[in-house]
């Protein structure tokens, strides 16, 4: 078996840009990366459930939302009101 790399449509990347950007050409806030991180680990969820034994993949799913993870403990850092309605809008749990 091999890592599966998920790979969102450049459509659906543009909505989640859409609706979560500060400004008009914001590509790399922390919002849109946690947002398109999520959608990627959805994506791995979901893979996984039907390949139960693809190692490789779980273990690059568990990267990613370190790296989720990581982007929302400095947008807290920097701005815990955005934190807070970033989480609402994509239905994360805070810990």
């Amino acid at each position: 078996m091999c890592y599966i790399d998920i790979v969102i449509s450049k459509t659906k990347k543009q909505k989640l840009i859409k609706e979560v950007a500060i400004h008009d050409k914001d590509t790399g806030s922390p919002e849109v990366q946690i947002s398109i991180l999520t959608t990627r680990i959805e994506e791995l969820a979901r893979h996984l459930k039907i390949h139960a034994k693809d190692n490789h993949s779980r273990r690059g799913l568990l990267a990613m939302v370190a790296d989720r993870q990581a982007h929302m403990k400095y947008l807290e850092k920097i701005n815990p009101k955005r934190a807070s309605s970033l989480q609402k809008k994509l239905g994360l749990k805070k810990k």
